[in-house]
């Protein structure tokens, strides 16, 4: 760590760093334990101005408040340097998380606005994530998650020219599928396994945000997309918000094509295929 980073870490803290220790998972930027020399331990993530840490910080406060969530506290936030609480890890998210994470998640769901999007754009995986403020979920689905992210991943040479044609006739027939009976709710946006942090069976923070105001089912489909979540997790759910028919059978894999055109454009390889599959289970 620079001069600079410890400097900021003593007068954000009060306590000199005395130790770094790298952690694992930051995709955009270096993740590390600091130790400070009166004996608390801090989280220090680093990157370029790219990294959006100082949005991150932000949308990590968001969460919390109006949203509701336990996350790490935000001790300071710039573009280059995000320092935060250290927040407790033990465990697997077993039934009792998972249905702690549900009425966490259903909280927060419930916290609406007038518009889908957010005040600014906001970024997911390190990628642009744009939120101009859209008053139809389908509008705002089509160009601003489906063909936003899949342009990116054109343009980066990870989408074939032709799955990206499928893709635009696709978006041209999502009202056979999609409507627009939900509220605009605030989803954290990001819900892989990594990002749920549990202990002792209670969800202990959510971490890396990617917030806007979206049809919450969204949100419940990316949980299924890498197993974030089971039957304990939708149960619960369920008991706060009844999910609306049809939701498992045909629109969790469609609004799966988001965070696959994540995927694509950040990874390519198999993610690819599983895009052309779910492409061909909608007959596109």
């Amino acid at each position: 760590m620079g001069q600079d980073i410890k400097k900021i870490i003593t007068r954000v803290t009060g306590s000199p760093p005395v130790r770094f220790r790298p952690l694992g998972g930051g995709c955009v930027a270096d993740v590390r334990t600091v130790t400070l020399e009166d004996g608390r331990t801090i989280i220090a993530k680093t990157g370029d101005a790219g990294a959006n840490l100082g949005l991150e910080g932000f949308m990590l406060q968001y969460l919390r408040d109006p949203g509701g969530l336990p996350v790490p506290d935000v001790y300071y936030a710039a573009d280059e340097l995000l320092l935060m609480s250290r927040v407790e890890t033990q465990g697997n998210l077993n039934a009792d998380a998972q249905q702690n994470a549900a009425d966490l998640l259903a909280g927060l769901h419930g916290v609406t606005a007038k518009y889908f999007g957010f005040e600014c754009a906001t970024v997911i995986g390190g990628l642009h994530q744009p939120n101009p403020e859209t008053p139809r979920w389908t509008e705002f689905f089509r160009d601003q998650r489906l063909l936003a992210m899949a342009r990116q991943a054109l343009d980066a040479g990870r989408l074939p020219p032709a799955l990206m044609a499928r893709i635009e006739v696709m978006a041209t027939k999502l009202d056979t599928w999609l409507d627009n009976a939900a509220p605009p709710a605030l989803i954290h946006g990001d819900m892989w396994g990594g990002n749920v942090l549990c202990h002792g069976g209670r969800i202990s923070g959510f971490v890396d945000p990617a917030i806007y105001y979206a049809d919450a089912e969204i949100e419940l489909a990316f949980a299924t997309l890498f197993d974030t979540f089971g039957d304990a997790f939708f149960n619960r759910y369920s008991e706060h918000r009844p999910i609306r028919p049809g939701f498992f059978e045909e629109r969790r894999d469609l609004y799966n094509l988001y965070p696959l055109l994540v995927h694509v454009r950040l990874f390519g390889g198999s993610y690819v295929a599983s895009l052309k599959r779910t492409l061909a289970k909608f007959g596109c």
